[in-house]
């Protein structure tokens, strides 16, 4: 005769690789609204590579202080906290695909504290007198949950898709922060350009001002000639202190970046030094395959396959779960005499939710609800053809402009 547990295991194995809820398909570029064309001819040059585009600009301190930043940031250091997160996460879900084994230990000794009776066979009562026991254990427990319906196999899609999102993030938020360095950096070169310009344009006017005085003085223009000096002269004075205002407000959003004290790169960058020039152009090819590069698209791409996989593992909820475990276990007085008995036990069970005030519904809503707004986030990439669509044709002529004018 087959064992009960035997047979329920043989009927409710078949159905484990079932799963209820959607299937996630990445969407097609027609779903999100990508055009069959673009305003500009493709560029059939081989892509650029751009990993580490700010090397481009030949300047070493650029690049020294980019590299601080990535090491140093705040913002990637949370990003990259959120990302072992992730990690540690997937690995608690794919944990649910095996067994949980747990021992078990025990000491017990009995006191007598008054005495003991024994019952003989006649009825009779007699008093043994104050005793006492000892008692050992050993006990070894195993559990398991079966995904009879995929929920198990949908939370661990759902947990590799949020740590693959997670490792998009982290690179959105490097990519913004090197962009957001060399972006100050490069800022930073230009208020000091400008101020070396404002104080030289300075001096030329203290002279233009002190003629116009002594033409005044010979009588040979008006004094109408004098005051637009000394009104030119002051309109420049006026920008040096906006323009030094916003020199070490840049300094100080590098400081920052790089995770230190607003004013640490003042000294550093305290010398002159020309604007970084970089190449005239980069082969980027279609605006489609700038999207592809782009970190937040990819982690929207990836939000959703999370999203639309937790569907799934909230209507699993809905039917019945199959739950095993089974026992061994033995006791003696004595240690020599453990594991001359053991005792063994064994459960399978199925459980079902019959009420539950419509939670369980709610849920498959709510993350319904969730992928319809990932997808949402998703198609709103297409935001980013029509921007670098319409962008293309103006950065191709300020290239233009750039290669005649020198």
């Amino acid at each position: 005769m087959r064992s009960p547990i035997v047979l329920l295991l043989a009927l409710t194995l078949p159905i484990a690789g079932c799963s209820v809820g959607p299937a996630y398909h990445p969407a097609t570029p027609a779903a999100l609204g990508v055009p069959d064309g673009y305003s500009v001819a493709a560029d059939t040059r081989p892509l650029a590579n751009i990993t580490t585009w700010w090397a481009n600009f030949d300047d070493p301190l650029l690049a020294s202080i980019v590299e601080r930043a990535r090491v140093n940031n705040l913002d990637i250091a949370q990003a990259v906290a959120r990302l072992r997160q992730a990690r540690e996460a997937l690995i608690q879900s794919r944990a649910q695909l095996l067994p949980t084994l747990s021992g078990s230990a025990g000491y017990t000794r009995s006191q007598s504290i008054v005495g003991g009776t024994t019952t003989l066979p006649g009825g009779a009562t007699i008093i043994t007198g104050r005793g006492s026991g000892d008692t050992l254990s050993v006990g070894l427990s195993a559990s398991y949950q079966a995904g009879l319906f995929g929920e198990i196999r949908g939370t661990i899609d759902a947990s590799r898709a949020q740590y693959q999102a997670s490792g998009f993030n982290y690179a959105t938020v490097l990519l913004s922060t090197q962009a957001e360095t060399a972006r100050n950096y490069m800022l930073a070169r230009l208020y000091q350009a400008q101020l070396a310009n404002a104080r030289g344009s300075l001096v030329l006017q203290d002279d233009n001002l002190e003629i116009a005085g002594f033409r005044v003085q010979a009588g040979l223009v008006s004094s109408l000639d004098a005051e637009q000096a000394r009104s030119q002269r002051a309109s420049t004075a006026a920008t040096i202190p906006t323009l030094e205002q916003n020199y070490n407000a840049a300094v100080s959003r590098l400081g920052v970046l790089t995770g230190q004290a607003p004013g640490a790169l003042k000294a550093e960058l305290e010398a002159v030094k020309p604007i970084p020039a970089g190449p005239d152009s980069v082969a980027t090819g279609i605006p489609v395959d700038t999207l592809r590069q782009r970190p937040d698209v990819r982690a929207a791409e990836r939000s959703l396959a999370a999203a639309v996989a937790q569907i799934g593992v909230a209507k699993a909820q809905l039917y019945p779960a199959l739950a095993i475990s089974g026992s061994f276990s033995t006791d003696a007085s004595k240690i020599g005499n453990l594991f001359q008995t053991i005792a063994g036990q064994a459960f399978a069970g199925l459980t079902q939710a019959i009420f539950n005030g419509g939670r369980l519904h709610s849920q498959v809503r709510a993350n319904e609800a969730a992928a319809d707004g990932a997808l949402a986030a998703l198609a709103a990439g297409k935001v980013a053809f029509i921007t670098i669509d319409a962008l293309a044709p103006k950065l191709a002529h300020m290239l233009s402009l750039r290669r005649i004018l020198g």
